[in-house]
């Protein structure tokens, strides 16, 4: 990974915890109902998850009590639009900025001394069935503040009230209390600790329940897209719900999703983008074996893929090649099938959001289709980067090297 921590493409946007902080963030863990990290420093993202303390116990989604309760922390005002590094559903950067829009002056004053803790409740306490993903509609967001700093100043007020009665300002034993209370939690008196509740309304998402499920609900019927294979069996014996069921790998749920307006594919126009031209080196890349020249040079350089295109297998030639193949025979006549022709994972490859969606909703088919046909290493980057990671270190040193570039260059 130290290629990309030196490109600035790992993680590189953690905000450090040490000192003081990591004593805040323990009170958070403790109060939010879990162990505490006995690491002196480590680092977290925007919603307060740190990959140091996921490693040190040895559980990803350390925040999360079951699928149904995921929760954040904020310790530094410094969070405010930091990215998410893994999110547990796709609409988590988006209740983060929520958060912030709507108590970001409150967050930096309360955070100069104290800690957030944060519940993301869609009052589901816990999934029994895959379907149960269908009841996520308005998550409510509720805060604690560590120390019961809000009890603690209700507290403070009532002694400054019973101060001001009568003759009290003379009482030695409540100047004690007053002074006790200001040593250990500051003056209390004008600060605005008060964090409502919000409210954050869900529409189609991705979430890590069940192993990862994909709904999509704002088109013609809702579709549910399972990850986990023995999941999908379990979810289609339900006979109750009018949604349709989908496993990410099933060829029927590209034609369906055309059907239903969400994605598109013009090969025509694709074939002079460069999200073509990564797809079908990374294509070449995956049949090359023992080079000469080094694989990023091999992409790069036009006279050096023209070489070792012809030095793989007639059939692997022909699978790069496909999509190109398949529209120089469709100009002699419409005879020919695309099925018979393209690679069926590079076509789906291919494929994007349609546009008359959202941003938001191209953003979550877009990571559907990289999820569908992990091919364009920019894309996967963008939409999947704990994915990328995994992928990463199977990769050939070269082959780095070059998707490094395409990363860095947006190319």
């Amino acid at each position: 990974m130290q290629k990309l921590k030196d490109a600035n493409l790992y993680r590189s946007e953690l905000i450090p915890v040490s000192g003081k902080l990591v004593e805040r963030y323990n009170k958070c863990l403790k109060t939010l109902g879990f162990s505490e990290t006995k690491l002196k420093s480590f680092s977290i993202d925007g919603v307060g998850w740190s990959p140091e303390i996921a490693e040190e116990k040895s559980h990803i989604q350390y925040l999360n009590h079951g699928d149904a309760n995921p929760h954040g922390i904020i310790i530094s005002p410094l969070q405010k639009g930091k990215p998410i590094y893994l999110p547990f559903h796709s609409f988590d950067r988006q209740m983060m900025q929520h958060i912030f829009k709507t108590h970001g002056q409150k967050i930096n004053d309360i955070t100069r001394d104290s800690a957030i803790c944060i519940d993301f409740d869609q009052d589901i306490d816990v999934f029994y069935e895959p379907l149960d993903i269908l009841k996520y509609d308005d998550v409510s967001i509720t805060f604690r503040l560590i120390d019961d700093l809000a009890e603690k100043q209700k507290e403070q007020l009532r002694l400054v009230d019973k101060f001001n009665r009568e003759n009290n300002f003379i009482d030695e034993d409540l100047h004690q209390q007053l002074l006790d209370s200001a040593k250990s939690h500051g003056d209390l008196r004008n600060r605005d600790l008060n964090l409502h509740p919000l409210r954050f309304t869900t529409g189609s998402f991705y979430t890590r329940a069940f192993n990862g499920v994909y709904l999509l609900r704002d088109f013609i019927k809702p579709i549910v897209i399972f990850e986990d294979k023995e999941v999908y069996k379990k979810a289609i014996k339900d006979t109750v719900h009018d949604v349709l069921i989908y496993h990410i790998a099933q060829p029927e749920l590209i034609d369906k999703l055309k059907d239903h307006i969400i994605i598109e594919c013009d090969l025509e126009a694709m074939v002079n983008t460069p999200n073509y031209d990564r797809i079908k080196k990374f294509q070449l890349s995956q049949f090359l074996e023992d080079t000469e020249h080094p694989i990023k040079d091999i992409l790069n350089d036009k006279v050096l893929f023209k070489s070792y295109l012809n030095k793989i297998n007639l059939e692997a030639r022909k699978q790069v090649m496909s999509v190109e193949l398949y529209l120089e025979k469709l100009e002699r006549s419409n005879a020919y099938k695309l099925e018979d022709i393209v690679d069926e994972s590079l076509y789906f490859a291919l494929h994007q959001p349609h546009s008359s969606l959202s941003a938001e909703h191209r953003d979550l088919i877009h990571k559907l289709l990289i999820n569908i046909s992990p091919k364009d290493v920019l894309f996967l980057y963008w939409y999947d980067k704990e994915q990328f990671y995994k992928s990463y270190e199977t990769w050939d040193d070269s082959f780095r090297d070059w998707v490094i570039e395409r990363i860095r260059n947006n190319i």
